[in-house]
């Protein structure tokens, strides 16, 4: 089930984020943080999330969702799982977010671990679902 998605308002206000499972990678633990942190603290009530793994296995209201909705992507590493299941599920994402980039932009903040992302981990994914949430408002204002 999707957490958060579901209950919201009318179609077009309502922004799905999708981060990557990120198994293995501690980026991917920062996006999945990141996702959280805009769904739970920076824009709840307008934004929800689905499990990745609803889409690789082909669920019908996840995909649905992501067909309908304005969708946004986290991935932790070039594979892009989030971006590439959404598109597969019918989706077209309405932006893309890499973990990496912010790494890139910060890069004194590295990660602890895939279990333990620690106090830097956790700063990257503020920063990330700080970004996130400024482009949830471009599309609740209709700007792309």
């Amino acid at each position: 089930m999707s957490r958060g998605a579901e209950e919201q308002g009318s179609r077009g206000n309502r922004v799905l984020i999708i981060p990557c499972s990120g198994i293995g990678k501690a980026f991917g633990s920062v996006g999945r943080e990141a996702a959280y942190v805009v769904t739970e603290e920076l824009r709840p009530g307008v934004t929800g999330t689905v499990c990745l793994s609803l889409l690789t296995l082909g669920d019908e209201d996840a995909q649905r969702q992501v067909r309908e909705l304005a969708t946004i992507t986290i991935d932790g590493c070039p594979t892009a799982c989030a971006k590439v299941n959404v598109e597969r599920a019918g989706g077209a994402p309405a932006a893309i977010f890499r973990v990496f980039d912010v790494f890139k932009a910060h890069k004194e903040l590295r990660v602890r671990s895939v279990s333990n992302i620690g106090e830097n981990g956790q700063k990257m994914a503020q920063i990330l679902a700080e970004e996130i949430a400024v482009k949830v408002d471009e599309l609740q204002n209709g700007r792309k």
